[in-house]
């Protein structure tokens, strides 16, 4: 890489965030370079390569709104696979010319902020050192694969595939005794994609998944979506911005008892047939903090799901009649034949609360009972140290020298969800304190990308050299966060939300609750006022 210490920005990740960075500040007149870890773009869809793999929100908001690429392009599917994905990407490699300044297979091992320079110095597991005056790190929220801490689980003697660290050329498990440790996003759409064709099915369930009929329609037209581009496509995107989740759909103003039983019924009926987040997300607005309203939800879905499960004791695991916590108090998963496979024959299901794994043996899975579950193939569908583990894994230090993991052991603080005090210099779209969980990939990638942008944009034109969050804007953002986080019920629950699926981790808020609108005008209030909360340096002269 040539002027390795006049670079301007470093961009992290070759998701849609780190893609999006790299072309629009290209177009602004940086100069700037892209590192990425995997061999190709995608981020977390270059790694997430597992059988049944597709995203959860439909193409319509899943794509990038630049007009220059969604013109020529058409999906195949209403929510797209996989491979669907990866042939995007490459699509807007090619349209964009993205690859010529990205270095694949280079994965970023620690940082350091230089003082005296005002610069990043960079490192990497191939040698190569960097020093760009601004890093932005595009790790996205899942980058750090969780592992279960199981004694023997090393001696296993058959195929052992974490979801997110599948073998790029696949694996075939047709015939295969399989057993999946996990039943979150990725467990489900295994469990749905190999179910038909394996010789035995072994699940082991911590707590159900409260999934939701997907909907995925049958193949999509060009025709259709020609028509749509004409008018539809630009709406949609804006609309994005208005919604609590950047759906094109929106949470009910209505409470969930100020409709009679028979108009609720028909709203919910209305929602499971449209399909997708609609169940949550286009209900009322009560069903995330009041916790009646809350297991209405909860019991009109348990009906569905016991029409769909013919044994009793199938139905008592999967959709218990007492509430395993409130719904979409963990991540809501979208299902196409999930509940089904567990009408098959061959299939088992171990719930882990009243049978735990004592075990793993070269053979199989060994649980309280003394049952040894024989396996050929054992899935981890165990999921990430999400949020804070994509960045925190990469050592990086600012002023103090403290390694940013470290600093938030102590307690998560970021300012406005996209920057860290201490830290200067830095930014990070899709990530911790934003609304991350809460919004899909591109549309994050787009309101934050284009913030991130703008400023740097400005501090060029006002020839500031650092911009640093100072300490008590960041206090105050960390306790906005934890106060619109309690409004909810996301505490009654254990989930990646609040780090409580990582044994150790410190138990808080990980994302922005108060919706799209919200967020967007107090990043926007901040950008308006010269960027308030930030300390802004130009030479040896600092303006707050």
């Amino acid at each position: 890489m040539t002027s390795r210490r006049s670079l301007d920005i470093l961009v992290v990740g070759a998701g849609f965030s780190g893609v999006y960075q790299l072309h629009k500040l290209r177009k602004a007149g940086f100069s700037v370079k892209l590192f990425e870890a995997g061999s190709g773009l995608g981020g977390i869809w270059h790694w997430n390569r597992y059988p049944g793999a597709r995203v959860d929100s439909d193409f319509l908001i899943y794509q990038f709104s630049l007009e220059e690429l969604w013109k020529d392009w058409n999906w195949r599917e209403k929510f797209p696979s996989r491979q669907e994905l990866i042939e995007y990407f490459s699509y807007v490699d090619k349209k964009l010319d993205l690859s010529c300044d990205i270095s694949f297979n280079t994965r970023v091992t620690s940082a350091s902020f230089n003082t005296t320079t005002n610069r990043w110095s960079v490192f990497t597991n191939t040698g190569v050192t960097v020093h760009p005056h601004f890093l932005v790190l595009c790790t996205g929220f899942a980058a750090k694969p969780l592992y279960p801490d199981i004694p023997g689980l090393d001696t296993f003697q058959g195929a052992m595939h974490h979801t997110s660290s599948w073998p790029e050329s696949g694996f075939d498990m047709t015939g295969k005794r399989v057993g999946v440790i996990g039943t979150g996003a990725s467990g489900v759409q295994v469990i749905q994609e190999t179910g038909p064709i394996v010789a035995h099915l072994t699940i082991f369930q911590r707590t159900p998944n409260l999934a939701v009929p997907m909907v995925n329609q049958g193949p999509l037209t060009t025709a259709a979506q020609t028509k749509m581009k004409e008018e539809m496509y630009p709406i949609l995107f804006k609309r994005r911005e208005q919604t609590f989740t950047g759906f094109h759909y929106d949470i009910l103003p209505r409470d969930m008892f100020d409709m009679s039983a028979e108009e609720r019924y028909l709203l919910f009926d209305d929602l499971w047939t449209k399909g997708g987040f609609r169940y949550v997300f286009g209900s009322c607005k009560d069903i995330l903090t009041n916790e009646k309203a809350n297991a209405e939800v909860y019991t009109f879905w348990r009906k569905r799901v016991h029409a769909r499960v013919r044994d009793p004791e199938m139905q008592r695991k999967l959709a218990p009649e007492k509430q395993p916590h409130p719904f979409a108090a963990k991540r809501i998963s979208l299902e196409q034949s999930y509940f089904e496979v567990f009408n098959q024959p061959n299939v088992d299901l171990v719930d882990l609360n009243e049978n735990p794994i004592i075990e793993v043996t070269p053979k199989g899975v060994k649980t309280q009972d003394g049952v040894l579950h024989e396996l050929d193939v054992l899935v981890l569908a165990t999921g990430f140290d999400a949020l804070t583990g994509s960045i925190s894994q990469i050592d990086i230090k600012g002023t103090d020298g403290i390694s940013i993991g470290d600093r938030w052991k102590k307690g998560l603080s970021t300012y406005l969800g996209m920057t860290v005090s201490g830290y200067p210099n830095m930014f990070f779209p899709y990530g911790p304190q934003a609304p991350t969980a809460f919004c899909n990939g591109p549309t994050c990638a787009e309101i934050q990308g284009d913030w991130i942008v703008d400023c740097l944009a400005y501090l060029r034109e006002h020839n500031h050299t650092r911009i640093d969050a100072t300490r008590e804007a960041s206090e105050a953002w960390v306790q906005q966060v934890v106060d619109i986080f309690s409004q909810g019920l996301w505490n009654r629950a254990k989930s990646w939300y609040t780090g409580a699926n990582v044994p150790g981790k410190r138990i808080e808020p990980l994302n922005f609750t108060g919706g799209l609108p919200l967020y967007i005008n107090l990043i926007q209030e901040s950008a308006r006022a010269g960027y308030a909360g930030f300390r802004l340096t130009s030479g040896t002269k600092a303006r707050l």
